[in-house]
């Protein structure tokens, strides 16, 4: 049986195994596959990863404390994370991937890093 490339549809020579008959295949399927969908969704994924950014840059021990104006000037948007850890003791931790932040009192935020 003869089997095609899944990018170009070209024959494929070589392992039986192989999908593509290049890397540039390969790349180009891969690319399409994974792009983001529709401006919706690629802005939303471009503020996470702005917000992941600020946080890492901010929190290089894994525990730190910082102002919301320091945040807010580094152009962090507090509407976008991506979920919410409610402590037994009450307290709301919002991450980003493994960068969190919890409101303190007088416009201070405590950064944390989860470990896995």
């Amino acid at each position: 049986m003869e089997k095609t490339c899944l990018e170009c549809n070209e024959k494929i020579v070589g392992r039986e195994d192989k999908k593509f008959c290049s890397d540039g295949c390969r790349n180009a399927y891969n690319n399409k596959m994974n792009k983001d969908s529709t401006n919706y969704m690629r802005n939303i994924n471009n503020k996470l990863r702005k917000n992941y950014r600020i946080l890492t840059e901010l929190n290089l021990d894994g525990k730190t404390k910082t102002t919301r104006t320091k945040l807010v000037s580094k152009g962090f948007d507090f509407e976008f994370f991506t979920n919410v850890l409610n402590t037994k003791t009450g307290n709301t931790y919002y991450f980003l991937y493994d960068q969190g932040y919890m409101p303190l009192e007088n416009d201070y935020y405590i950064l944390v890093k989860k470990e896995f």
